[in-house]
């Protein structure tokens, strides 16, 4: 069996279908992986054959158009807005990616395509190629409201396909635990969520903790001191609000931001700040503080951690307050700065066992999904249909 795997935007996407691939290509069969230029690394380093499908970065789809004209962001907008948004520069990115893949699977025909969420060009192609299309979730958010933009984005592409809107896919595997997945959410195979992220040397702080406790703190891989959405902010902001808590904080940042992070908190004590394997630092922690994404929020529910959740837009709102409501997090407004108040959330939550035991059930539903291993057969009895 000919598997094409097809992700793109940034390098969590390719770490979320990673463990599939890999659990594919392990029983024997030819896995490519497909994406945008700037995460071939990620692909690469997750032992994957990487197929580039174009040479555009990712800020390039969100912040221009098809014909290059810059686009405002909907920050602040209502969730209608961001979701027209999402759904309009992931169809660009497909759009552009679409040549250059019929392009390859006219050397190389795969007998299966799946894609992650929000990546169209794997239905796209799959319809063109007459086979199966696997629509793989990347997180436990609901992405519905995002499709219809991108059908309106795709409109050609879809007419030469003979179609007006986005065709569904013959399978849709969730990584959503059940105690959080809508009433009305589509029926899916369900499958374990397993973070596929970088590693490097591991060092002892990582995997052991001390005596205090320990709160990990992250924004994102994308976070940058000059961004308009305001994660740094967030990020500096709830490090000073968690240090009268007396505990070892650590912040998962990109590296560039080590001297910047450090700078702005330089009176907090022992902290830790720059890149390391939240899968690996998870577990050790008492307390994860974010900006409700989705790959964030469903390592922590994996690692049985319990949460503070403020929402860097209310795109991922909902999924944040399906985990409060659930009790293993508590989530504030989307974007809320007021002083102290992700510092009040966390004490919350350090000082309700509650939280912790809640954290834990839902780890125990994640453990009993269907690994990646046990998807194989599934995928393997479509390409013979």
């Amino acid at each position: 069996m000919r598997v094409l795997f097809v992700t793109g935007g940034g390098q969590a996407t390719v770490f979320a279908l990673a463990p599939l691939a890999t659990a594919v290509r392990a029983a024997g069969h030819q896995v490519f992986m497909a994406a945008n230029h700037e995460v071939m690394p990620a692909i690469t380093a997750s032992a994957l054959p990487a197929v580039p499908a174009t040479e555009s970065p990712l800020r390039h789809f969100i912040s221009h158009d098809r014909q290059g004209r810059p686009v405002d962001l909907p920050l602040g907008r209502p969730v209608a807005e961001q979701a027209e948004f999402t759904g309009r520069w992931f169809g660009r990115m497909a759009a552009e990616s679409l040549p250059l893949l019929r392009d390859f699977t006219a050397r190389w025909r795969p007998d299966l395509v799946v894609g992650g969420t929000s990546t169209y060009a794997a239905a796209l192609l799959a319809r063109h190629l007459g086979v199966p299309y696997v629509r793989l979730a990347w997180d436990a958010i609901d992405a519905r409201r995002v499709h219809p933009g991108a059908s309106r984005e795709l409109a050609p592409e879809l007419a030469l396909l003979g179609l007006d809107e986005l065709p569904g896919p013959d399978l849709f595997i969730d990584v959503c635990p059940p105690g959080l997945r809508p009433r009305e959410a589509a029926p899916a195979e369900p499958m374990r969520f397993v973070l596929g992220n970088l590693h490097r040397v591991l060092e002892p702080w990582m995997y052991t903790r001390g005596e205090h406790r320990r709160i990990c703190v992250t924004a994102g891989s994308q976070v940058t001191r000059a961004g308009g959405h305001g994660l740094f902010a967030f990020l500096t902001r709830t490090v000073r609000e968690l240090a009268p808590l007396d505990a070892e904080v650590l912040v998962a940042a990109p590296q560039a931001l080590i001297d910047d992070v450090r700078s702005e908190c330089r009176d907090v004590g022992r902290l830790h700040v720059g890149w390391m394997p939240l899968d690996v630092v998870a577990p050790t922690c008492d307390l994860l503080v974010h900006h409700g994404g989705g790959v964030t929020s469903l390592t922590g529910m994996c690692a049985g951690v319990p949460q503070v959740v403020v929402p860097g837009a209310d795109m991922l709102a909902d999924a944040a307050r399906l985990l409060a409501a659930y009790g293993a997090a508590v989530t504030l407004p989307t974007g809320d700065d007021r002083p102290g108040a992700v510092g009040e959330a966390a004490r919350q939550v350090l000082s309700d066992r509650g939280h912790a035991a809640r954290a834990g059930e839902l780890r125990a539903e994640i453990e009993a999904m269907p690994t990646p291993h046990d998807l194989v057969a599934v995928l393997e009895k479509l390409a013979r249909v």
